[in-house]
């Protein structure tokens, strides 16, 4: 078939066409969903988003198991924010180390700070969830913001910027959390990760279609807690207290993002392959749990994927001059898009940048989520009743 003076093959025509089906696909998920964050700052700038004036009082949950250490040096951020009225709750998840010691000499200096805890030897799945729904009820205001115990604050104004959201109809605030910069290879590829599944969640959230947030930086009604009965449903998964949470009850209408800077929280990265490895693994085992239109909106971006990267392959292997340069074009013009869109949010929220790690990355990732789906053990558990 000639086209314009050059003759093509029908599998070049067809190569070319998928490719170019999945660009197209691609470029519309990175400015409708990855570019939410940057889309939301400009109309902070300019004014076109509205906060709540009033500050209401916040109750802060954190539940830590043998975390003196991280308690011992991040919880004084934590307490010492600068808002009007707040309390932080610590539950003692069965700790054996030193937290109650801990916690109980920090209640001295800090009247904000209340702590109670679950026995050690609980019998349940995940003693997380049960730690969590006692410090619901144990807390004394509406508004729950959930950390974790290795977690930090951007700075003192990360409560007013997540409590600034809740307007009458929110009910969830999702935050970004990100992991404290390390060296070496691992760490670029945990913060790459943390990076772009953050911009994944809260771009879908802006583009009212949320699907998740993360425990690390969380924000949601007590009565919305209640309304769903709390982790009654997911209970017989060792994981979920966060993202099935928001998942389940999330509606385009009620669920609002915080990207402001100083709203971030920095947790303590992992230092072995194996550990984020389970950590990974502990996400994605609930992810089968989601919501039909999240999983499908969730999978049909890493199939297109792959597409893009076959069809281009299968491109230089089949095609003639001007199919292999239109196939690099697209290419080129793609990973353009990438640079721009994840460096200038990383930017924005204070991260390392990334440059040619991309490439790799976006095909490594898909690739190790896919193995882990397919072959993780040791993410789930047995229903166990509660007591």
């Amino acid at each position: 078939m000639e086209i314009l003076g050059f003759s093509f093959s029908l599998v070049e025509l067809i190569v070319v066409g998928i490719l170019f089906l999945a660009f197209v696909y691609q470029l519309y998920f990175y400015f409708r969903y990855m570019n939410g964050v940057l889309r939301l700052r400009n109309k902070t700038r300019k004014n076109k988003v509205s906060f709540q004036q009033e500050q209401p009082p916040v109750s802060v949950i954190i539940c830590a198991k043998d975390e003196s250490e991280n308690l011992k040096k991040f919880l004084p951020f934590v307490l010492n924010q600068e808002y009007p009225e707040f309390e932080v709750i610590v539950i003692n998840d069965g700790s054996t180390d030193d937290t109650e010691n801990l916690l109980n000499d920090l209640c001295v200096e800090y009247p904000n700070l209340r702590t109670t805890f679950v026995p050690v030897g609980a019998n349940n799945v995940s003693t997380k969830k049960l730690g969590l729904t006692l410090g619901v009820k144990a807390s004394k205001y509406d508004l729950l913001l959930f950390t974790d115990a290795d977690c930090m604050p951007e700075d003192k104004f990360w409560i007013a910027r997540m409590a600034r959201n809740f307007s009458r109809e929110t009910e969830f605030v999702l935050g970004y959390g990100a992991y404290l910069h390390k060296k070496g290879f691992l760490n670029r590829l945990i913060t790459f990760d943390t990076l772009y599944i953050a911009l994944q969640y809260l771009g879908m959230a802006a583009a009212h279609k949320p699907y998740m947030g993360v425990g690390r930086n969380l924000a949601y009604r007590k009565e919305t807690f209640y309304a769903q009965k709390g982790f009654a449903s997911f209970l017989h998964l060792s994981s979920g207290d966060d993202d099935l949470m928001v998942n389940k009850a999330s509606t385009p209408w009620n669920t609002r993002i915080e990207i402001a800077p100083d709203s971030v929280t920095w947790s303590e990265p992992n230092t072995t392959f194996k550990g984020w490895l389970y950590q990974k693994g502990r996400h994605l085992s609930v992810s089968g749990y989601y919501k039909s239109s999240s999983k499908f909106r969730l999978a049909i971006e890493p199939v297109m994927r792959a597409v893009f990267y076959v069809a281009l392959i299968l491109s230089f292997v089949f095609g003639n001059v001007i199919t292999m340069i239109a196939a690099a074009m697209l290419y080129l013009i793609r990973f353009i898009v990438q640079l721009s869109i994840i460096n200038s949010s990383a930017k924005h929220f204070g991260e390392r940048r990334y440059f040619f790690s991309i490439p790799f990355f976006d095909i490594y990732l898909p690739l190790l989520n896919f193995y882990i789906l397919a072959f993780g053990r040791g993410t789930k558990g047995k229903a166990v009743r509660w007591k």
